[in-house]
């Protein structure tokens, strides 16, 4: 396609040293007449930070952690670089929310992600959503701010992105029948719950088809992220329970199918690459050139589909749940999960006490009061609070299974 159509933007990428991050500036760098990155955000890595600044020149870079912001400002000094140096979740709202840019790609992991979120949605930008934990613990705010505001959320995980592109919006109606997410099953598909009892954080870092963090990696393993994902679709698309499902497709070729009401089903295929999702939030309506190859089907021969085991990964079926229960019900999963999932990298807890932990959490806090930001923070509190609690009490080999 000719970019020369393509709207110039000016992007902020938060979570710009992850996977999805880097993704998201190899895509500008494809488009350096129409797109430029002009906000860069990360957590604590400031030689990674101050490394894409060399490459990207952007106008500022945003350092999570406060305490890094005078070695982060130094090191832009050392570099020659005229890029502002900027601490703290509070800096990183005001520039997603000011001029600096147009487009964000909200790429930070976990909660930590939600203040940013609102900021670009509530200022109406055009918000590439990729922190799928801000939906999960406010989506009705955030797609409320985002509709009062104009902006424009166009879901960059694949399967949301796949729905996008089926629907061509965000708006499912009453001619949707169904709304089917494909999962590749993790590094553990077909395996036993037993089998699962000693696997090590390699394996379940180690995914298949997909190049991720280490938390939706551990979240994939688990089958968590197909959850979190279920809840997501409800919020983006406004659908109830009763129009969701999961199959597990192990090719991860197909990101997801919308079935209607005339019997019709439309699904979006490629190649397991974040760069067409994030092309096409940074191009819709149009399409532009994200550097992925076509789908070869002949190559790639037999697409597969099967239900999920909702015994070995009990962390779907909680996620199921927590859709069904709403209230602060997804914000006590979402909390819980993330306290596991650490814990389980940290080496504290086995891969089988995180659907453990989080259904006691769950058991615990799920009718926490729900009415308000306020309130699901506090509930998203009380769940870290009894997460900890939950791990300090257990070790590894005496955590139960869920």
């Amino acid at each position: 396609m000719d970019t020369t159509t393509l709207p110039s933007r000016n992007v902020a990428v938060l979570g710009a040293t992850g996977s999805i991050g880097s993704s998201a500036l190899d895509l500008i760098a494809r488009h350096p007449g129409r797109l430029r990155a002009t906000v860069l955000a990360a957590g604590s890595n400031v030689a990674a930070l101050v490394a894409l600044c060399r490459s990207h020149r952007p106008e500022h870079a945003v350092i999570a952690d406060q305490a890094c912001f005078t070695q982060l400002r130094d090191a832009l000094a050392e570099a020659g670089l005229a890029t502002q140096a900027h601490a703290g979740s509070a800096a990183l709202d005001a520039l997603v929310a000011g001029d600096a840019c147009d487009t964000v790609v909200a790429a930070i992991v976990g909660a930590a992600g939600l203040s940013s979120t609102l900021a670009a949605a509530g200022a109406g930008k055009r918000l590439l959503l990729a922190n799928k934990e801000s939906l999960v613990l406010a989506g009705a705010l955030v797609i409320a701010v985002a509709e009062a505001s104009g902006a424009q959320i166009v879901p960059i995980d694949s399967e949301h992105n796949a729905v996008f592109q089926c629907l061509g919006s965000r708006q499912a109606g009453a001619q949707v029948r169904r709304i089917v997410l494909t999962a590749s099953g993790g590094p553990f598909r077909g395996r036993s719950r037993a089998s699962l009892e000693t696997v090590t954080v390699a394996q379940a870092v180690a995914h298949p088809k997909w190049s991720m963090g280490p938390k939706i990696s551990v979240d994939s393993a688990t089958l968590m992220n197909k959850g979190l994902e279920l809840i997501e679709a409800a919020h983006l698309f406004n659908v109830g329970r009763e129009r969701l499902d999961v199959l597990v497709h192990p090719q991860s070729l197909v990101h997801s199918l919308v079935e209607f009401i005339d019997g019709s089903t439309l699904a979006q295929l490629g190649l397991p690459d974040m760069r067409t999702a994030l092309s096409v939030g940074l191009g819709w309506p149009q399409r532009i050139d994200s550097g992925v190859a076509g789908l070869d089907l002949l190559r790639h021969g037999t697409l597969e589909f099967e239900a999920p085991d909702l015994d070995a990964f009990p962390c779907l079926r909680l996620a199921w749940s927590a859709l069904e229960s709403g209230g602060a019900a997804p914000a006590v999963l979402n909390a819980a999960n993330e306290t596991a999932v650490s814990a389980f990298l940290q080496g504290k807890i086995g891969f089988l006490a995180i659907p453990a932990l989080v259904e006691d959490a769950l058991a615990a806090h799920a009718h926490a009061p729900a009415g308000s930001l306020e309130a699901l923070l506090a509930a998203d509190g009380l769940a870290r609070h009894f997460s900890q609690g939950w791990i300090h009490r257990t070790t590894t080999g005496q955590a139960r299974s869920a």
